[in-house]
């Protein structure tokens, strides 16, 4: 069973995330990843994001690896 992820956000990264996630002219894709790694810095696992956002697991761990090594750039 893979590891549980998670991660931590500043105030900053978290407001940021958050102004993405509700911008018009960002893209629905990076609305969404921004939305899974708030959900996931507030608590919520991987199969949980997965099932409220009809993703794969997969797709969610990826997202969050990303975010961990690209930062904002990976969104």
């Amino acid at each position: 069973m893979p590891s549980a992820l998670r991660i931590i956000l500043t105030i900053e990264e978290d407001q940021t995330l958050k102004e993405l996630s509700c911008a018009e002219k960002v893209p629905r894709r990076t609305k969404q990843r921004a939305i899974a790694l708030r959900l996931n810095a507030h608590g919520w696992n991987v199969p949980q994001i997965a099932q409220y956002l009809g993703w794969a697991q997969q797709t969610v761990r990826q997202t969050i690896k990303r975010w961990e090594f690209q930062g904002l750039g990976g969104l």
